[in-house]
């Protein structure tokens, strides 16, 4: 798939334009197409994990772990699927996904859907990864009963397959989902996952919108539970201001708009941390030059996703190269010492 086919995709329902977009994807991955060429100096070890380069994809774009061939052979160096829920559900009542062109920025309110856990896992299983790190990211039902016992299902299902797991307890697009980011809900949650996740990393994915306290929380019980990083953000309720005649959908914010908070988010939370637990940036990374500020800042790794749709599928090699580019300028042989330098 070619940038040039942007404005034909665009002229789709974007939902539609989504799944067009897995097709080509898919077809992508089955002519075998290799991961970019390795760059040993981007080359980095985070929980354990080799990762043949920083830039990974976020949760959303392949929710079913149908296209992890092509997306790895983009030049990701982690694709993450999902997000997994024990059993299959739709989402919400569509429309739920709006192209802010104006902003570059999107809002989504998807609500998990996806074709749930075993069909998900059993994709994961047998696909060709392409020398990238797998993450499967998992949640809850929307109908649960007991949350945490959705999430632990999860986990022990991804653990076989995946490099690391993710825990997402930040999306706004299920309903009470996000109290599960502070107090004894989130300790009782971190503990009965890390139980659950035998020696896969695990991962928890937190809300952008959080305040300083709720940071704080949050950092003291992952450091608490041993958690081997944590992903700062996903998408935002807030409304910064926007141009498009879409701005007052509900929904998750990401995109361009994003950027300015998941910065902030991310400066309070290695401060939070000290630089005791990894951090993962999301939100708002459409190069190298901002895929750098974050690595500087304090993440070992980021993440991109609503850039892609605006950029193209040329997007994580150029971030790749320019990042690389950015670490010989300023005399960093490695990721690693560049992380929040």
């Amino acid at each position: 798939m070619s940038f040039a086919l942007r404005p034909a995709l665009f002229a789709l329902d974007p939902e539609r334009a989504h799944h067009v977009t897995l097709g080509a994807l898919a077809a992508w991955g089955r002519a075998g197409c290799p991961l970019a060429g390795a760059m040993p100096r981007l080359e980095t070890t985070v929980a354990g994990v080799a990762f043949p380069n920083p830039v990974g994809l976020a949760a959303g774009l392949d929710k079913d772990a149908t296209v992890i061939a092509g997306l790895a052979a983009l030049g990701f160096g982690s694709v993450e699927v999902g997000t997994l829920t024990p059993r299959p559900q739709p989402g919400n009542p569509t429309p739920r996904l709006f192209r802010l062109t104006e902003d570059r920025g999107i809002i989504n309110r998807m609500g998990f859907n996806n074709r749930g856990l075993a069909a998900g896992v059993a994709r994961a299983t047998t696909a060709r990864r392409n020398g990238a790190v797998l993450g499967i990211n998992v949640g809850a039902n929307k109908d649960a009963t007991d949350r945490v016992a959705d999430y632990v299902a999860g986990v022990t299902a991804a653990a076989p397959v995946a490099d690391y797991i993710t825990i997402n307890v930040s999306s706004p697009n299920t309903p009470g989902l996000r109290d599960l980011q502070q107090g004894a809900a989130l300790a009782e949650l971190l503990a009965a996952c890390m139980a659950a996740r035998g020696t896969t990393p695990l991962f928890l994915k937190v809300a952008p919108d959080l305040d300083g306290a709720m940071i704080d929380g949050v950092a003291r019980a992952a450091i608490d539970a041993q958690v081997d990083a944590l992903v700062m953000g996903n998408t935002t309720i807030s409304r910064p201001p926007l141009a498009s005649r879409h701005a007052a959908e509900t929904g998750g914010l990401s995109g361009a708009p994003l950027r300015d908070l998941a910065r902030a988010r991310l400066a309070d939370l290695r401060r939070a941390t000290g630089g005791q637990v990894p951090l993962i940036a999301a939100g708002g990374i459409d190069s190298g030059a901002e895929a750098y500020a974050r690595i500087r800042a304090g993440a070992s790794l980021v993440q991109v996703y609503s850039a892609l749709v605006y950029e193209g599928p040329g997007l994580p090699r150029r971030i790749v190269a320019e990042l690389a580019a950015c670490l010989q300028r300023d005399g960093f042989a490695t990721v690693a010492e560049a992380v929040g330098a």
